[in-house]
């Protein structure tokens, strides 16, 4: 009986230790995989967010120098420069947005937070890190001007912090002005990404120590009966687990795109609406001044819709609205029509009318025929793209045809770090228990054909 006993355990141990192991690194993976899915979208937001502070320091600053450009003709030139420092001193922009103005030896002309600076040579101010403060930021105007980084006391708080300024030499008097943005906000943008990521892998170890847990007591209680329905169970849990790591980084995705929807794009709009409306009344002045200065606005209007449509790219590649809103046909419509148009390669859909797809069916078509695409555009040289989609009573199928070079599937294949993506759109469609079958030749073009059974559907 002993024996017996320690048999069993022998063979629980057996079964439980490598489901373990699975699960230790599948959360493994997940975490560093979660961990690269939140670098990469630092990297992809946060130089948006620094672009998007860069013309906004050069459109205000073009803004003040259009504001005070009228003066350059007025016959009292003190008087005009007298006006010219109270006009500039009124521009603010924010709780610490202000221009300030100096002369090229490092005297404070204007600085309407830090009045008792005003009248003060500060040359040789530095910074806590030793740095030549004024002297840099008169250097760099007088080589054309441009962006800084240096280090100031923020009026508001006190405390000295790090700040992105905009600087150039005013044509007429040879001041040095300029202004800046604090950068407090673009590293708790990152923060806020990082405590994002790490509060979504906290709650994905939880699941899966759970599912590691209800795994455990299943193996223990059906571990000594090895047959089939063991084996098929185990693959449906592995199925399970691997659609919740999908889940999770679809989420992500989503959160990250709205954040950058309804919160990055709406703040440009607002930046966008102000611009305009400066605009119109500039437009109605006489002068010549009014209207160059019409024009430089504009010029900041084009740029900020330039930022504006990358964003929306960015937010809608991350995780497409129509896809949620509208379905997956017209999601696929939107896609390709966005393909068509951006690489001039000519784009057929033939989709039916079908019912709503359940979501992980929808989000694993859709990112298929997105990395489709990517290939195509990357590699393929095609001319043409075909798509069509149907939706039978018993199976969905999904074709994908273009026309270009084709490649070799068996060297591929036997490359497996240069098929990543071709393994991830194969793994996607079994993983919901579909077929997924490529086929290329060199100079024939690709094919791809996509079924999914019933019971993928939901139906």
């Amino acid at each position: 009986m002993g024996a017996i006993m320690y048999l069993r355990i022998k063979v629980l141990l057996l079964a439980v230790a490598p489901l373990l192991l699975a699960i230790a690194a599948i959360a493994a993976v997940v975490r560093i995989e979660a961990r690269a899915l939140a670098d990469a979208e630092t990297r992809a937001v946060l130089p948006v967010l620094e672009s998007a502070r860069q013309a906004e320091l050069r459109h205000y600053t073009e803004l003040a120098l259009a504001a005070i450009a009228h003066l350059h003709e007025e016959p009292d030139q003190a008087l005009a420069r007298d006006t010219a420092l109270r006009i500039l001193q009124r521009l603010d922009f924010g709780e610490d947005g202000y221009f300030f103005v100096y002369d090229q030896q490092g005297r404070s002309l204007m600085h309407p937070r830090q009045p008792d600076l005003v009248g003060r040579n500060l040359w040789g101010l530095r910074d806590p890190l030793g740095e030549p403060t004024i002297q840099q930021l008169v250097a760099r105007a007088r080589e054309g001007g441009g962006y800084i980084e240096f280090q100031w006391s923020r009026p508001s708080t006190g405390r000295i912090e790090r700040k992105l300024g905009y600087v150039v030499i005013e044509p007429a008097w040879g001041w040095m002005l300029g202004t800046g943005l604090y950068l407090d906000d673009i590293e708790a943008a990152r923060v806020r990404i990082d405590q994002a990521v790490s509060n979504a892998i906290s709650d994905t170890m939880g699941i899966i120590v759970v599912i590691a847990g209800l795994a455990t007591l299943i193996v223990a209680m059906c571990g000594f009966a090895l047959n089939l329905s063991t084996q098929r169970s185990a693959e449906a849990r592995m199925r399970a687990l691997a659609q919740q790591v999908v889940s999770s980084q679809e989420t992500e995705r989503a959160r990250v795109a709205r954040e950058l929807h309804d919160g990055v794009s709406q703040l440009l709009v607002s930046v966008k609406f102000v611009f305009e409306t400066v605009q119109e009344s500039l437009a109605r002045l006489p002068g010549e001044g009014a209207g160059a200065a019409a024009e430089l606005t504009g010029k900041g209007v084009t740029r900020l819709n330039d930022v504006l449509r990358e964003i929306r790219r960015i937010s809608h590649d991350l995780r497409p609205t129509a896809l949620d809103d509208l379905g997956l046909k017209a999601a696929l419509a939107q896609m390709l029509a966005e393909f068509g148009q951006r690489t001039g390669v000519a784009v057929h859909l033939v989709a039916d009318t079908s019912p709503e797809l359940p979501g992980p069916v929808a989000t694993a078509l859709f990112r298929v025929v997105q990395e489709a695409l990517n290939n195509i555009e990357r590699h393929a040289g095609a001319s043409r793209v075909d798509l069509r989609f149907a939706n039978g009573s018993h199976t969905l199928r999904l074709t994908m045809s273009d026309n270009g070079c084709g490649f070799d599937t068996a060297a591929i294949a036997a490359q497996p770090r240069s098929g990543l993506g071709l393994t991830n759109m194969r793994e996607r469609i079994e993983t919901l228990g579909g077929t997924f079958l490529l086929t290329s030749t060199l100079g024939g073009g690709t094919h791809i054909e996509i079924a999914l059974p019933a019971s993928a559907l939901g139906t």
